[in-house]
This record gives C-alpha cells, sequence and structure tokens, in this order.
C-alpha cells in the first residue's frame, strides 16, 4: 500500500484523517484486525503522530476501533441493533421478549429530573430498580427504575426486604396497573462511575440516554433511565418507536 498525502483541506487536519482511516478500515482491514503502531500509521498518512492521535480517538468514541492497552488498536465489528420500541401494552420486565434483567432494588431520592417528571417532592424518596441488558453475553445498558411507593400501594406486604427479590416485586406490582401509554427522549450522554463499571467503559465514555415515561391512571407512574454504550450500539425504534430528539432547549417529535 502507497503513502496517502493529506492536502490542504478546510476542515481540521485530523478530522480529514479520521474520514481516511475510516475508508482505509472499509478497504484494507477485518473486522478484530489489529492495526499498525502509530509510528508506521503517522508514516503512511504523512501526519504527525499528534493529528493520527486525534483522528484515532474519535474513531473510538463513533466505535469504528477498539483500543486496549496491552493488545493494541483493533477494527471494531459494527455497532449492533438495540430495539428500544417496546410494546404500548408492557410494563418493564413484562413481555415475552424481554431482554433486562434485574440486580437490585433499595429507595432514594430521585435526581430532580426524575422527580419533576413524576410530579414529586425535592425530598420524597422512590422505589429504584437497577437493571442490565446484555447481548451475547456483554453488557450494552444499565437502566435505573424509579418507581414511587404510591404507584405500588401492596409492595409492602411482600416478602422481599431487598435486592433483586424486591426489584421482581416492584416489576410485579407495576404490572398489576392499567398502562395508558408510555414515551420515550433519547439525549448523548457520558458515563458515570457506577454505569462505567457496569458497560466496562470508562466514566466520562459517551452514552445514549432514553429516558421512558409510563403513565397509568392520568399520572407518571414509573420512569426509566437506561444507559447504552454508544460505541457499539445502534438504537433502533419498531412500529411503537416515537421518539422525542432533544437538542439543548429545542425539542421536536420525531417517528
Amino acid at each position: 500500500m502507497g503513502t496517502t498525502q493529506l492536502g490542504t483541506v478546510p476542515e481540521p487536519k485530523y478530522w480529514h484523517l479520521k474520514t481516511v482511516i475510516g475508508e482505509a478500515l472499509d478497504s484494507d482491514f477485518s473486522v478484530g484486525e489489529i492495526l499498525p503502531n502509530e509510528r508506521d500509521l503517522a508514516a503512511r498518512f504523512g501526519v504527525a503522530r499528534a493529528t493520527l492521535r486525534q483522528a484515532l480517538e474519535q474513531l473510538e468514541l463513533e466505535g469504528r476501533l477498539h483500543r486496549r492497552r496491552g493488545v493494541g488498536t483493533t477494527v471494531a465489528p459494527p455497532r449492533m441493533g438495540v430495539d428500544v420500541s417496546p410494546s404500548p401494552h408492557d410494563w418493564p420486565g413484562a413481555g415475552a421478549t424481554e431482554a433486562w434483567q434485574a440486580t437490585e432494588c433499595g429507595s432514594a431520592v430521585p435526581p430532580a429530573s426524575v422527580a419533576r417528571l413524576l410530579d414529586l417532592d425535592g425530598d420524597e424518596e422512590t422505589h429504584v430498580v437497577r437493571r442490565v441488558r446484555a447481548d451475547h453475553g456483554q453488557p450494552v445498558a444499565t437502566e435505573l427504575l424509579y418507581v414511587p411507593a404510591s404507584a405500588v400501594p401492596e409492595l409492602p406486604a411482600i416478602d422481599a426486604p431487598s435486592g433483586p427479590a424486591l426489584a421482581r416485586g416492584v416489576l410485579r406490582e407495576l404490572a398489576r396497573l392499567d398502562l395508558e401509554g408510555q414515551d420515550r427522549a433519547v439525549e448523548l450522554g457520558s458515563a458515570g462511575a457506577v454505569d462505567a463499571k457496569e458497560l466496562d467503559r470508562l466514566p466520562g465514555a459517551p452514552v445514549l440516554v432514553v429516558t421512558t415515561r409510563y403513565f397509568s391512571e392520568g399520572r407518571t407512574a414509573a420512569v426509566s433511565v437506561a444507559t447504552y454504550r454508544a460505541d457499539t450500539c445502534r438504537l433502533t425504534f419498531g412500529a411503537y418507536g416515537d421518539l422525542e430528539i432533544s437538542h439543548g432547549a429545542e425539542e421536536r417529535r420525531a417517528s
């Protein structure tokens, strides 16, 4: 393969280099293949190593590359399609194709943004169910499901003091309610320490955050905040896939 030189371009040099390397990944490399070292790559594309690192970092953020200490930089497989459009008739934890596994449950004051969605006072606690979603044995998403005690009034009678058993109890009580509808909003975010650990990512890694509200008896009965790996996941929406796309203070409805 010959040396690819970069001419004068109106965009940042590393950004143009990212495009060039991306094309090379499609034509010259296979999934899982280890890329040459930085010195050889910089020589191939005729750029400084600092510029090359910026391009490689961007490709990693986009899920095109995996960079692992002691292994090197490898070509990542295509993003997996993850369906985030459950049936409008199913509560979390229900449905024949349920892909989530409940791991923990406790009580806590929800974040202010969630409390507003639930119309709660600032210091009112909710049940918080933590769930994990995996694909082929690899974690692809984590979820925090916030459920006010008023939505599941029969829960205290359930003999499930804590942990996964309590989580299943909360989900079971939710399923007794009439689900009137749900809506979802999707935005780009950064992984917190707990989510990053469960997703095998570094804190601050880019993630896709899907917030879902579940409605029953004319109010919001539960709020789900699900965090998906942005480097490996491509969110898909089926027949019930209306979503809200947020950009700063502006919001618009899309299908």
